[in-house]
């Protein structure tokens, strides 16, 4: 076995396989797959191959995609059948509601590249007399997608990785990692039979690699107490049954191809043929979470006792379907380990504090991803970035708040989440609330409506006592949308309170961090007591962070970031600023103060007059003004009795200020804002109307027009970029032009919906972009949007369309800041 390698991949199922052929294609010559026991003998070997197109995230589209053509075209390279069947994919649809999740995700389909067709209960009755229709609303049906058979593309994936020069090593377990500063020292032993078991030999050695990919599977647990770090990935049982042939559907087959897969998404389950009978996989409530610390060495490829009185509800909405399953009897039975995360997305990209150490864990659909995963990951690993922004995959947009029972129990949910209706405005309930700032209670008292961001509880809008939200989600305007819509215009036409306290900060400082952060970030940095909006570029001169930098003294600096990825940002601080000192630069601390701070934001055109009310100043009436107080400034004051670092700027483009203030004084300083804001009107805000404001004043927002897949100038952004100075990224970044551009638009949608961010748009017959946010906008009583189009579509006053329930409504490209475009409100003086 070889001694070193450029990058070693660790466990050989269908996505440990997928990589290492990709690293090879990708120009890596020298690259070793270890596999503890024989390749496929994790949670592939009992998968059951499906590969469903169908999915809300822009990135993990693109991955399932990227597997369905890749599958196809490996037989021709390896010679190996992949077994895949190619029959297409039929989601039905009982009620409304699911069709509405099918219209919303075709736009996002449409924007992958990813074909649909549309059938009515009669298409399918009239193609499928076997399925039963009366009950349906209809269906979109995928043509290109099917089943494959996993132990076949795995074995296929894996002879074309030989063919590029990978070496595969099998019945080699992983017991070390130790990072030496510039590769991994990887220990292994050599695993053998015993007593049908698997244990480890006397036989070890040691592997030097520049870099490590894990992909464990249900090992999850294990690989991250060997890397000393937090990986939320532990399997849920899932079973499905085959049955006996049914004689009906072996008497259609005799002149009729395969059904395609059959779900049933409001019955919780999908159905496929197999050898004249039928599969059944249901996702059923209660399924357990499994090996929350470790897969016992008596576990290879194993299973556990079926429950069949768990899919008992499944299994008899199955029959109702399929009306010639009732009498046909049981042939087989699978319950099996599948590893799940938090969220359903799998765990890809760098691991957090590790450098060369990557990751690619917590697959629940792993077949479907293997394929794309190995591509997208090693253009991350070859060339710095993928070609697509895979932030919503990063390891680290979980911290290390994450415990073992939190991860059990939100996968628990996950499974249970598959073929439940996915409201864009879905909150789930489990595990909550576990990260509450000091006024929740407060909040709760009075209507907050809570959502989850970086485990933190976030009010989303304000109800009356007793309004049920669950109840109020809705793929259109929810029961929800008149509170946001009295909330933003609260924030137009008076004052609103919003809790910001989920924002990331940290502090950076020391006789290094001046020098750090102008290389770091690409706009000019502020003077001492100003403040300015920055970006932190990839290597590949794509957006990788969003900062507000307060500069509090020479070289002391506050920074604040989206509250979804402190994390994530954490860790890119630190190691950037650590390759700043190895390289010479002077010492820098980086400092996580996100825990130590809330925030609160008090915005509107009578927002100073409430704070005049509770400022202790030797002058009040003109502590808050221009003069004392101007726009893009930051000052230490006092509000009551809480020392609080005000920062003059609003996320909802009013006059406003941003109160950073100890979060031990949160309730004091809650309770006295309230008390004042009696006076004024003062409203409570949530995000959602936040959300709205910001798109109005045409503000990107990090994770949605921001991201890792275009630059700060294709955002349109070119005032936030200093090409006088040298940055990181910059030379990149100039190199990419402008192969997109941001926009705002003006929508006149249908009346009782608005687009939530993932809309194809369109001029004339061509689809030229798409949105990545959406909402309806006060000032203008109409829908509104923010997205990324063809540079040559990108002028004001062009009209394009936006696809939304499965049409077209007309869109019109309006300038930057349609609201208030000279930022007068913001600057007011007073």
């Amino acid at each position: 076995m070889k001694s070193h390698v450029k990058a070693l991949v660790v466990g050989g199922g269908a996505v440990g396989t997928a990589i290492a052929y990709h690293l090879a294609r990708g120009g890596w010559d020298d690259v070793m797959l270890l596999e503890r026991d024989e390749l496929t003998s994790g949670s592939t070997w009992h998968a059951a191959g499906l590969l469903p197109l169908f999915n809300m995230s822009y990135a993990t589209t693109h991955i399932h995609k990227y597997s369905v053509d890749f599958y196809k075209t490996l037989e021709a390279e390896t010679g190996l059948n992949a077994g895949f069947s190619v029959v297409g994919n039929l989601r039905m649809a009982q009620t409304d509601a699911r069709m509405d999740e099918y219209m919303l995700y075709a736009s996002t389909a449409e924007t992958c590249g990813v074909p649909f067709e549309w059938l009515s209960p009669k298409d399918i009755k009239d193609r499928w007399p076997l399925v039963r229709t009366e009950d349906l609303k209809g269906a979109i049906f995928h043509p290109t997608d099917g089943y494959i058979n996993p132990a076949d593309v795995t074995m296929a994936m894996a002879k074309g990785a030989r063919q590029r020069g990978v070496t595969i090593e099998r019945r080699w377990q992983v017991d070390g990692y130790e990072w030496t500063g510039s590769e991994w020292r990887v220990t292994v032993t050599k695993m053998v039979e015993q007593g049908g078991n698997l244990v480890p030999s006397d036989e070890r050695q040691v592997i030097t690699a520049e870099h490590v990919v894990t992909a464990t599977g249900n090992h999850a647990q294990r690989t991250a107490r060997l890397l000393g770090i937090k990986i939320p990935a532990i399997p849920v049982e899932h079973q499905y049954i085959v049955t006996e042939p049914d004689p009906a559907l072996v008497e259609w087959r005799k002149t009729n191809p395969q059904h395609p897969v059959l779900r049933d998404a409001d019955a919780k389950w999908y159905v496929r043929e197999e050898r004249g009978g039928w599969i059944l996989g249901p996702y059923e409530q209660g399924a357990p979470a499994r090996f929350l610390y470790d897969v016992p060495e008596s576990f290879r490829a194993d299973l556990f006792p079926l429950d069949l009185e768990r899919i008992e509800e499944e299994y008899m909405s199955m029959i109702h379907r399929i009306p010639t399953s009732e009498h046909v009897g049981l042939k087989d039975d699978f319950n099996g380990p599948i590893c799940y995360t938090p969220d359903g997305n799998p765990l890809v990209g760098p691991a957090p504090g590790l450098r060369n150490m990557w990751l690619a864990e917590g697959f629940s659909f792993g077949i479907t991803a293997a394929g794309g995963t190995g591509y997208y990951l090693a253009q991350q690993m070859i060339e710095g970035e993928a070609e697509i922004d895979m932030a919503s995959l990063d390891p680290k947009r979980y911290g290390s708040w994450v415990t073992t029972e939190y991860a059990a129990r939100k996968n628990e949910e996950c499974y249970a989440h598959v073929f439940i209706l996915h409201h864009p405005d879905e909150e789930r309930e489990a595990c909550r609330p576990l990260r509450t700032a000091p006024v929740y209670d407060r909040q709760k008292a009075l209507g907050a409506q809570f959502g989850q961001v970086n485990g933190w509880e976030r009010p989303n809008y304000y109800a009356p006592q007793g309004f049920d939200d669950h109840a109020a989600r809705s793929f259109r305007r929810g029961g929800w949308w008149q509170y946001a819509v009295d909330e933003a215009k609260a924030i137009r036409e008076g004052v609103g309170l919003i809790d910001a306290t989920a924002f990331t900060k940290h502090r950076v400082y020391g006789p290094g961090a001046t020098a750090f952060l102008d290389h770091f970030t690409c706009n000019k940095l502020p003077k001492v007591g100003r403040i300015n909006l920055t970006y932190a570029l990839t290597s590949a001169g794509t957006t990788r962070t969003e900062y507000t930098i307060v500069r509090k003294g020479e070289d002391d600096y506050y920074l604040v970031s989206a509250g979804a990825w402190t994390a994530y940002d954490a860790d890119f601080l630190t190691k950037a600023a650590e390759d700043h000192m190895k390289a010479g630069g002077g010492f820098v601390v980086i400092q996580d103060v996100t825990t130590q701070y809330g925030v609160f934001a008090v915005a509107g055109p009578k927002s100073r007059d409430l704070l005049k009310e509770l400022i202790r100043d030797a002058a009040p009436e003109t502590a808050l003004s221009n003069k004392r107080f101007p726009w893009l400034s930051a000052r230490e004051i006092e509000l009551g009795m809480v020392p609080v670092t005000a920062i003059r700027v609003a996320y909802t483009g009013e006059l406003g200020w941003e109160l950073h203030h100890p979060i031990e004084m949160q309730a004091h300083l809650w309770d006295r804002l309230m008390e004042a804001g009696e006076k004024y009107g003062l409203k409570l805000v949530g995000a959602r109307a936040q959300n709205w404001l910001r798109q109005e004043k045409s503000y990107r927002a990090f994770g949605t027009e921001l991201g890792r897949d275009a630059t700060p100038l294709e955002a349109d952004l070119p005032r936030f970029v200093d090409l006088a100075k040298e940055f990181n990224g910059k030379a990149a970044m100039e190199a990419k032009g402008i192969r997109s551009k941001c926009v705002t638009l003006l929508i006149d949608g249908p009346a009782d919906a608005d687009p939530w961010g993932r809309e194809a748009l369109y001029d004339g017959e061509t689809r030229v972009g798409r949105l990545t946010s959406g909402g309806y906008s006060v000032v203008f009583g109409k829908s509104i949007g923010m997205g990324y189009v063809t540079p040559e579509v990108a002028v004001v006053g062009k009209k394009l369309k936006v696809k939304m329930l499965n049409r077209l409504w007309e869109a019109e490209i309006v300038e930057d800041s349609p609201y208030d475009p000279k930022n007068e409100a913001i600057r007011k003086d007073g």
